[in-house]
């Protein structure tokens, strides 16, 4: 069941209003939606192996016509298949830019499982930066904290691919499991369960941006 909270839609279109599952809906001029990536789904329209995270979403949102030429909203980055949690969604082309560009450091919270232990070592060699193989430049961990003997919270102002794994699997650990918690100042709301998702309020993109 989808969790759509009246109240969190922004810039509403004046008589534009019909219902959802029953649940009266408004139609914004751009959607903003946040969604609990759930594990074994895959961020495009056209998987491959898994189940599309867009079928989670009603067909307003995933047929909503768009100047772009693209249909629906847009995830904004991806996650793995496998890894659980954050994920923004979009058909405001500016703000899918602005979330996904380096240059704007948006920072990315992740919670992640290790096969093996990790130390103190581990935390400082992703402080200084490690070399991942298609780039000479080390890439560096904004902020690093071990959870446990086996879990760490890693924040990344980056996005390259599979980023997470390939700089813990550079200082000699697999990553078992990757949950993202947090982007820019706006952390997944504990109520939000795996697959559902609900509307950004201007309070939450306000939050996103904060630390931006």
């Amino acid at each position: 069941m989808q969790v759509v909270d009246e109240g969190q839609t922004i810039e509403p279109t004046t008589g534009m209003a019909f219902q959802v599952q029953g649940v009266d809906w408004q139609y914004p001029n751009k959607a903003y939606i946040l969604l609990h990536k759930p594990a074994g789904t895959e961020c495009s329209h056209k998987p491959s192996n898994w189940p599309s995270v867009y079928s989670l979403l009603p067909a307003p949102l995933r047929q909503r016509p768009a100047k772009t030429g693209l249909q629906g909203v847009q995830a904004v980055g991806r996650l793995d298949q496998d890894t659980t949690g954050m994920l923004l969604l979009s058909d405001d082309g500016q703000f899918i830019h602005r979330m996904s560009s380096p240059k704007h450091h948006v920072p990315k919270v992740y919670e992640l499982i290790t096969e093996d232990p990790l130390n103190a070592q581990t935390v400082q060699k992703l402080l200084q930066g490690v070399v991942l193989n298609d780039d000479p430049k080390p890439v560096k961990a904004a902020a690093c904290e071990l959870t446990g003997t086996h879990q760490m919270n890693l924040t990344l102002t980056e996005g390259k691919y599979h980023q997470v794994k390939r700089m813990l699997a550079a200082v000699g650990h697999k990553v078992v499991g990757l949950h993202r918690a947090q982007m820019g100042g706006l952390q997944l709301p504990p109520d939000l369960a795996a697959g559902q998702w609900r509307w950004l309020s201007a309070a939450d993109l306000m939050q996103i941006n904060a630390i931006n």
